[in-house]
């Protein structure tokens, strides 16, 4: 907002510079003093090229501009311009647009403006209908297409977004492939499925498909929104499965094993136990009827985690009207939680933190003082079963050595899966939490944050008496407005 009511000061002053000069030329007398008409012009000429050249060395200084669309069509994202500002090394942006498409011209101003932001940002654009040659010699075979070069290394982007532009730069400063691998065989979540179903609230309680029924019947859940969002982040996404024996790969720079359905066997266990102490990462993601086998459940011990049992009642902090859905804003202090909006938990079971040698556990998400928990999460029960209400645990990071002689882990655990799901994912800050922890179990915490963009179809939400009104008017005053008039016409001319 500062930057942008000094463009605005900009924009006066250089009106009222320009008022002021073209006040004092009416004024000016055709000689001034003793001087000749010639000199006396070339003086006032002077004069003039003197303050244009300064006006523009002001301008060229400092990058004043004005943006009045609504949606600031033409101004860079906070996001793209803190990324190009971080460019320690020089990248090359030649964008061929396609003149007659708005979306591409307002992408050029964008990326004219970050090019002034940092002198590591050069941009070339390109009209590709009068450079045809040009953009054969870089293999470019699409209409608004970017190709963005740091030495040897080329990233293609096709987009009219300056967003897109910089998660390509993310993708472009990596220097070695990052692999999130999913544990399956478990009955997980599968990231090749990316079916969601919408949730709606309403007076009493949220259900969640249009109709109001309760259920929706689809095969399964998916976490297909989440894969494609870490592939605009340059990451790669790929099934394991370690139920064979074989040991979790070391290339996995993250193990994510969201929403397990089976148990574990104690050697799969042990698998996970000699990840951790390779010094992996893993995001454990389980859901409240999900029973742990003993094996998993010391691993986690290990780590200074407990997955306790029920689920989590909030009655102050929920999202809407369903008390089970915890609503947070507030949240641990860790890399994790910087900047991180409202998120929410739709059926969450409580985590505790336990005593572990060379181990640092934080809580990074809870529920509110006022909370409880419940046994049946489908029960009529609303009184707290277990202890007063207090806050409770959802999310908490844990890093550390397994043993002594093992390497530092990173691990996060939630008492939920839905919260990644297709069906929630896009919404509120829930994307946040999980990207963000994905980029701290990377270790990649320090780089520039850099958002994908989450597809989410507009919704319009109607109260019945919203709905009653519009139907009143459309249908029946508008129309009858129109009879009514005709009628005292044909009155009139009768």
């Amino acid at each position: 907002m500062s930057a942008e009511l000094a463009n605005i000061g900009w924009f006066f002053g250089v009106v009222a510079a320009l008022a002021l000069l073209f006040a004092a030329g009416l004024k000016l007398p055709v000689r001034i003093g003793s001087t000749s008409r010639v000199v006396t012009a070339v003086l006032v000429v002077g004069a003039a090229l003197t303050v244009a050249i300064l006006a523009n060395v002001a301008l060229f200084r400092h990058d004043a501009y004005l943006d009045l669309t609504r949606e600031k069509a033409f101004t860079p994202s906070a996001e793209a311009r803190d990324l190009v500002l971080a460019l320690k090394e020089p990248i090359d942006v030649a964008y061929f647009y396609q003149k007659q498409n708005p979306g591409a011209r307002a992408l050029t101003t964008m990326l004219s403006q970050l090019e002034r932001q940092n002198p590591n940002f050069h941009v070339q654009l390109i009209d590709a209908d009068q450079s045809p040659a040009l953009a054969n010699s870089l293999g470019v075979r699409t209409y608004n297409s970017a190709v963005l070069r740091a030495g040897d290394r080329r990233i293609e982007v096709v987009t009219t977004d300056d967003r897109e532009i910089a998660l390509g730069l993310l993708r472009l400063m990596r220097q070695r492939e990052m692999v999130v691998c999913f544990a399956a065989g478990h009955g997980e979540y599968d990231i090749d499925n990316f079916e969601f179903h919408t949730h709606f609230e309403g007076a009493q309680s949220h259900h969640h498909d249009a109709s109001g029924l309760a259920v929706v019947q689809m095969e399964q859940h998916g976490i297909g929104r989440l894969r494609r969002a870490l592939e605009k982040l340059g990451l790669v996404a790929r099934k394991v499965s370690f139920a064979t024996g074989q040991a979790i790969p070391d290339d996995c720079a993250v193990l994510v094993e969201a929403n397990p359905r089976t148990a574990y066997s104690p050697k799969e266990s042990e698998l996970l136990r000699r990840y951790l102490e390779r010094g992996g990462s893993a995001m454990v993601l389980v859901e409240p009827d999900y029973v742990l086998d003993d094996s998993i459940a010391a691993v986690l011990a290990r780590a200074g985690v407990k997955i306790g049992d029920g689920v989590i009642v909030d009655p102050r902090d929920h999202y809407f009207t369903d008390e089970q859905m915890i609503a947070v804003s507030r949240y641990g202090t860790h890399p994790v939680t910087r900047g991180l909006s409202l998120s929410f938990y739709p059926g969450a079971r409580p985590l505790e933190t336990v005593a572990a040698a060379d181990v640092r556990v934080v809580p990074l998400a809870t529920s509110s003082t006022e909370s409880y928990i419940i046994s049946d999460r489908l029960g009529k029960r609303v009184e707290p079963e277990t202890g007063p209400p207090a806050a409770r645990i959802i999310v908490l990071a844990s890093e550390g050595r397994i043993t002594e002689a093992a390497k530092p882990f990173r691990l996060i655990v939630a008492g939920d899966a839905d919260f990644v799901s297709n069906s929630f994912f896009p919404y509120l800050g829930n994307s946040d939490v999980v990207l963000a922890g994905i980029a701290w179990l990377t270790r990649e915490e320090r780089a520039p944050t850099m958002k994908p963009p989450v597809e989410v179809l507009p919704t319009v939400t109607l109260t019945g008496a919203q709905m009653r009104g519009i139907f009143i008017v459309t249908v029946l005053l508008m129309p009858g407005l129109v009879a009514l008039a005709g009628v005292a016409m044909w009155w009139r001319r009768r």
